[in-house]
């Protein structure tokens, strides 16, 4: 009755602001308007207070504290132990790759080439049996094995444990001679591959990806699974893979150098633009390059001026600068080379500086340079690699010289069928110097983060190169051949690794991170499963001057610690919080790369359950069951891995009555099970039930108020009444809840605006949602292990809201600040910018929505005097429609922002039976860049070319500024409005009395904080 009567108080105060003191004041003073606001957030948060029961539950912890213990969170233990977990896990894969290469290489060694083979002499299993019907069931020399399949948990897939398949890239004929030795001599690897499983059960692919393009995986598997995807179309070359480049040769130094001279036009041009745009795609993040155009005169084709990381942004500008070159004017390869040279000579910036290599596209002349190769090549460290490009009589000769005479390679491309082939043969000649180097080159390489071609997720791979040691002798000199053979891989899942790094002890704001040696995260929460995945940790996270520090001491191997305030973004990424936090990391050894632990003060001490009597078991665990909602509230139980055998189920009732029957059946002792983790939401189970049955089942109905609710680090969400949890719509995982994790970073009441529908009203039925953290002090140790709150229904607050309309008689102006005033504007703000409440009918049907596309003369205003301050973010892995509206979401900063290119074209698509036929047809088409791509819906592939890969950006805005009143004149040119802005202390939010902006038109631009494209 009390809080009702609070509720009504704040409302009546509200209204009275409205109608102003008197007539004569056209205007409220700044004194007369705090004094209204102080009294209405003293009456907001005491009713919040009431309702919620945060004090309540504060008692309950401290009552029963003989049911659990506070336990430290050691940081620089937890990162070491999970470093050294993570080095375990990653040697072990590495024993099995070593074993892999060495009898690739002795297998390989003591094959005796042939010329041909029996009919059904070579026998294996094609992954693409499954892809085309039509096709025979082997080719001349081989015969195909039909494994018996069953559906494995750890794959995700079916899969076969008995044999070993085969992968061959579209354009290359099965039945070659090439081909089948390759698949005779790689068939001793099938038992390696299973005898490492047996050591090793938890192993998942063991991969050999040969330089012809064939790849042998194991356990074998349908390259696509006809249950799940029936109909896409196989694109894969093993060559391409970011896995495959990184192991088959060291880092390069690469100048791309373009002849754009007049006889390069039409039909050549357009086969030098793909073939750059390809040999780009032979990089790796390893990598550093950039390219050049020359006639009579040479410049970088980009905003480039040196060698930049051959990273994915990097790799687009740069194709999107090449995509724009033409010619014109005459051949100059002296000022070319020159150019070239220079800009890979510079040591003044960041480079591989391991193999260097300048790679002519042209097509043809007569001259040499021969003195510029002398002047900067005398000692022949930089290879020159040359490309006749096009059909045409020029003489070959001088190219073929400069290859030759700097240790590189010359190679044609008449057609578009050469691009592929030929782009990458290079790779070969990069390979030789590791060949030579024997054992000092036979080190095991981790690559970043990225997603499985056969849908295994996020991983990350261990390679090998494998070396051609034919004519070895026993001291492996007298080396004969210099060739690669392929690369070893064997994949770790990146679930694997999170289960090394256990965060469900850190509270949600606390976690780990990874990154490899160019500062990518392989670990993140930030890291979404996109491709291509590379998110520097910059992106993942709001930048500073002290992460900055971090991410150069973790890439050059230190351990450390730093403890700073930092700017947060929300899950829901619509709103930046303000937090502590401590950064502790530490390399993980016998790899590039390095761990992190993030901590927020509050995270320093955990709750650990120590429920021992089965009776309070069973009692707490009665409180989950779905018949007791009525009674306990609606619950929800997080979707965690509490034990080995329960199922988790994305139905929450289904999976309620799963954990009680298998907790009844078995015990949270069970030794299949977390007992810590099962303890825990037990424990939760029965404080936030007691919260319920002993206060808010007390409370009678407050008017205004939809629901109450408590949601907990253990996994607990309770809302009540029954009827208001059958519409919750946040998170079952409390750890992935937005306004949870606000609430743990803010001392305020957190009030949350409802996502604003933009088909039309209704969009705010949910209710505004109040939250606060549950601060609890053990000994002296500062705990916050739940949020409580309420959520208020709007359309009550709107209907006593603008009560003032009845009021008469008005004679002033501020009495007009009524329902739908042509005078007054009067809204309530949230630390976002997102509206909550004001008095226009068109307003209120906009709850939710940024403020910006309401009033964005106003909002602009705000931002001027530091009311708001706001951070740009940018997302690199974007897929947009042309010409979409922009949406809800956000993205990551860079220091580059390409420009908008198409991600999917036709081309490759078409060209896997007739490459050279299809020449003309294709190169009149928008021209491929699609060999990272796996495999795509064949359903989806039309609808996929109106996708283009682009950069998003996004904007959030935050409170920046301690002053709380804010008075001033909006000067719009002809007229001008008045304002104040006053915040409601202890909450997120402001209150503003403005003159409407229909009595003053002013800047109509849209303010736009929702997710839109970024162009160049």
């Amino acid at each position: 009755m009390a809080a009702g009567c609070l509720l009504a108080l704040t409302l009546t105060l509200f209204q009275s602001l409205l109608i102003g003191p008197s007539s004569e004041e056209p205007f409220p003073s700044a004194v007369t308007i705090k004094s209204w606001v102080d009294k209405m957030q003293e009456d907001l948060v005491t009713l919040a207070k009431t309702a919620s029961g945060v004090n309540q539950l504060v008692d309950i912890y401290e009552k029963y504290q003989d049911l659990y213990t506070v336990e430290p969170n050691n940081a620089r233990q937890l990162v070491e132990i999970a470093a050294r977990d993570i080095e375990k896990l990653l040697s072990n894969r590495s024993k099995a790759l070593v074993r892999l290469a060495l009898e690739a290489e002795k297998v390989q060694a003591a094959h005796q080439w042939r010329e041909d083979f029996a009919s059904n002499e070579v026998v294996y299993y094609n992954a693409k049996d499954d892809l085309d019907s039509e096709k025979n069931d082997s080719e001349p020399g081989s015969q195909r094995i039909k494994p018996v399949f069953i559906e494995d948990a750890n794959f995700g897939r079916q899969i076969s444990y008995q044999h070993a398949a085969v992968h061959i890239p579209t354009d290359i004929y099965e039945g070659s001679t090439i081909v089948l030795n390759e698949l005779n001599w790689t068939s001793a690897l099938d038992e390696v591959f299973k005898k490492n499983r047996e050591e090793d059960p938890s192993l998942l692919w063991q991969v050999f990806g040969s330089a012809t393009g064939l790849a042998r995986y194991y356990p074998a598997s349908p390259w696509v699974d006809n249950s799940r995807t029936p109909n896409k179309i196989d694109l894969y070359d093993v060559r391409r893979r970011p896995w495959y480049i990184q192991g088959a040769a060291s880092p390069k130094d690469m100048l791309i150098l373009v002849d754009v001279s007049g006889s390069v036009s039409g039909l050549t041009l357009k086969l030098i633009r793909t073939s750059v745009s390809e040999m780009l795609e032979t990089l790796s993040d390893d990598d550093f390059v950039n390219v050049a155009s020359f006639n009579s005169n040479a410049q970088d084709v980009s905003c480039f001026q040196h060698l930049v990381q051959a990273n994915v942004r990097n790799k687009k500008v740069l194709k999107d600068a090449v995509n724009n070159i033409t010619a014109k004017g005459i051949t100059d390869y002296k000022k070319g080379f020159s150019f070239a040279f220079e800009q890979l000579l510079n040591y003044n910036v960041s480079r591989a500086n391991c193999n260097k290599i300048i790679m002519l596209f042209t097509d043809g002349g007569e001259e040499r340079a021969q003195e510029i190769f002398a002047k900067y090549n005398k000692d022949k460290k930089v290879r020159v690699f040359t490309f006749s490009v096009g059909q045409h009589n020029y003489d070959r000769g001088p190219i073929q010289w400069m290859a030759c005479e700097n240790k590189g390679y010359y190679y044609e491309i008449p057609s578009i069928g050469a691009i592929r082939i030929n782009t990458q043969e290079y790779l070969d000649v990069l390979g030789r110097p590791m060949v030579l180097a024997g054992d000092k080159a036979k080190q095991v390489q981790w690559t970043n983060v990225y997603l499985d071609a056969l849908e295994l997720g996020l991983v990350i791979t261990g390679t090998l190169p494998v070396f051609n040691i034919t004519g070895q002798n026993e001291n492996k000199t007298n080396l004969k051949n210099q060739l690669i053979l392929g690369v070893m891989g064997v994949d770790v899942s990146l679930e694997d690794i999170k289960r090394l790094t256990p965060r469900f002890t850190l509270c949600p704001n606390g976690y780990y991170f990874a990154i490899d040696p160019n500062g990518y995260v392989l670990l993140h929460p930030n890291l979404q499963p996109k491709e291509p995945v590379t998110l520097d940790f910059l992106d993942a996270e709001l930048e500073n001057d002290i992460k900055v520090e971090i991410r150069n001491k973790m890439i050059d191997g230190e351990s450390g610690e730093k403890t700073f305030r930092t700017l947060v973004k929300s899950q829901d990424e619509r709103y930046i919080d303000k937090g502590n936090r401590t950064y502790t990391w530490t390399p993980v050894n016998g790899t590039d790369y390095s761990l992190a632990l993030v901590l927020p003060t509050y995270s320093f001490y955990y709750i650990k359950a120590k429920i021992e009597e089965t009776i309070t078991q069973a009692r707490y665990s009665e409180t989950l069951k779905p018949d007791n909602f009525e009674e306990s509230g609606y619950t929800f139980l997080a979707p965690r891995d509490y034990c080995n055998d329960l199922k988790i189920s994305e139905n929450n009732t289904e999976f309620l009555l799963n954990f009680n029957e298998f907790i009844d059946r078995k015990t949270p002792n069970n030794p299949s099970c977390n007992t810590d983790l099962i303890n825990r939401v037990l424990l939760d189970a029965g404080f936030t039930n007691e919260l319920v049955q002993n206060y808010w089942s007390k409370q009678k109905n407050i008017k205004g108020v939809k629901a109450r609710f408590v949601v907990t680090d253990g996994g607990i969400t309770r809302v009540y009444p029954k009827e208001a949890g059958e519409n919750w719509q946040e998170n079952p995982e409390t750890y992935e809840d937005s306004f949870y994790k606000r609430s743990l970073d803010n001392d305020n009441y957190v009030f949350t605006a409802p996502y604003f529908n933009r088909s039309g009203p209704g969009a705010y039925e949910s209710g505004i949602m109040v939250s606060k953290a549950v601060e609890i002090y053990i000994q002296g140790k500062l705990l916050k292990p739940a949020v409580v709150g309420i959520k208020i229904d709007v359309n009550s607050w709107i209907e006593n809201f603008t009560k003032t309309s009845i009021r008469d008689p008005c004679a002033g102006p501020v009495c007009d600040c009524k329902r739908n005033s042509d005078v007054m504007d009067c809204v309530i703000l949230d630390d976002g910018g997102f509206l909550l409440m004001a008095n226009h009918d068109d307003y209120t049907n906009q709850i939710g929505r940024f403020f910006g596309e309401i009033d964005p003369s106003l909002m602009r205003h705000l931002v001027n005097i530091s009311v708001y301050a706001f951070n740009k973010s940018y997302d690199y892995q974007s897929v947009c429609e042309p010409g979409a509206a922009p949406k809800q979401g956000a993205g990551r900063r860079s220091a580059y922002v390409p420009s908008v290119a198409d991600i999917l074209h036709i081309g490759w698509w078409a060209t896997a039976a007739a490459w050279s036929i299809l020449q003309q047809f294709l190169l009149s088409l928008t021209f491929p860049r699609l060999l990272e791509a796996v495999e795509m819906e064949e359903d989806d592939f039309t609808a996929s070319l109106s996708k283009q890969s682009c950069i998003t950006e996004q904007t959030q805005y935050f409170f920046d500024n301690d002053s709380k009143s804010f008075s001033g004149v909006l000067d719009c040119g002809n007229c001008s409005r008045i304002f104040h802005v006053e915040k409601l202390m202890n909450t997120n939010l402001i209150f503003i009395m403005v003159e409407s902006k229909g009595t003053c038109p002013c800047d109509t631009r849209l303010l736009i904080q929702a997710e839109q494209t970024c162009i160049l």
